[in-house]
């Protein structure tokens, strides 16, 4: 399947709960939880999650970009949070912190920076609910799309399928009508959109048009991924 994942930090946060409203239609909520020090900005904490939450039925795949991501597990699961993507480059044991977050009763993801290398992460693979490989330098909305980083989707895509397992491949940064087909046809299944979702003039049509063009180019590459 394919999933859209509206991310917050492209919304209106005066409107902020109008704003997800208009994307009920989409299939998860992408939430950046930023905290300055891993990341050069700060976004979003565990009361924003909490009240974005107490909006809307949709799941939460909270992202974070986070020092220390342990510390604060237990906190964004309390808050909503239905997936916990933490990066690798944050934590110097990737498979205890996924014990620790599935300990919680809540879906345990990672994500990998452009530069960060995949192989020594293969192994684990059936660990995680998802993997999300970042396509711009995590930390700021809007950034252009690397589509060197395809070449990860693609060696996730074999090993995921080869071993029969159901780990979810997203990918997040400069994802719009311009670049979902190429990261759809490489194997991506779960796509991080902001602007290109909150900066039209439907929120709601437009996660339709990427949802549209991303199975026309899954089922084009035959790769027709199951959640």
């Amino acid at each position: 399947m394919i999933y859209i994942a509206p991310s917050i930090l492209a919304a209106d946060y005066a409107a902020l709960g109008d704003d997800v409203r208009k994307v009920a239609g989409a299939d998860l909520l992408h939430v950046d939880i930023m905290d300055g020090h891993f990341v050069p900005n700060l976004s979003f904490g565990p009361d924003v999650t909490r009240a974005v939450d107490g909006v809307t039925e949709q799941f939460l795949d909270m992202h974070l970009m986070i020092e220390q991501p342990e510390r604060w597990f237990e906190t964004y699961a309390a808050a909503g949070g239905d997936r916990l993507v933490f990066h690798v480059e944050a934590t110097a044991d990737h498979l205890a912190a996924a014990r620790q977050i599935r300990e919680l009763g809540v879906q345990a993801g990672f994500a990998l920076k452009p530069g960060t290398p995949l192989e020594p992460y293969l192994d684990g693979l059936d660990n995680f609910a998802e993997v999300m490989v970042m396509s711009v330098e995590p930390g700021f909305g809007g950034q252009k799309f690397m589509p060197e980083v395809l070449g990860k989707v693609l060696t996730l895509r074999q090993h995921i399928d080869e071993r029969g397992l159901d780990t979810l491949i997203g990918i997040d940064g400069g994802i719009g009508a311009a670049t979902i087909a190429q990261a759809a046809a490489a194997g991506v299944d779960a796509f991080v959109a902001g602007s290109a979702v909150f900066g039209a003039d439907s929120p709601a049509e437009a996660v339709e048009n990427l949802r549209r063009l991303a199975t026309e180019a899954r089922a084009t590459v035959g790769r027709v991924g199951e959640p």
